[in-house]
């Protein structure tokens, strides 16, 4: 897999985000609410990760 397919794969779940975001909002999420922070908290660790390892990259 090349480069530019890893940073559209990684656009394509960062889009995604605001809709988790917009889950928590809901009341009536019930204990999925849970998962949904899960969801968001590792989106975010992998997210910072794609960061730190590619980011001097972003601009090729």
């Amino acid at each position: 897999m090349d480069l530019q397919t890893i940073k559209e794969r990684v656009a394509a779940v960062e889009s995604k985000r605001d809709y988790l975001l917009s889950l928590l909002e809901k009341p009536n999420l019930g204990t999925l609410r849970i998962d949904v922070n899960q969801a968001l908290e590792e989106m975010d660790e992998l997210l910072d990760e794609f960061q730190r390892t590619l980011g001097n990259q972003q601009n090729n």
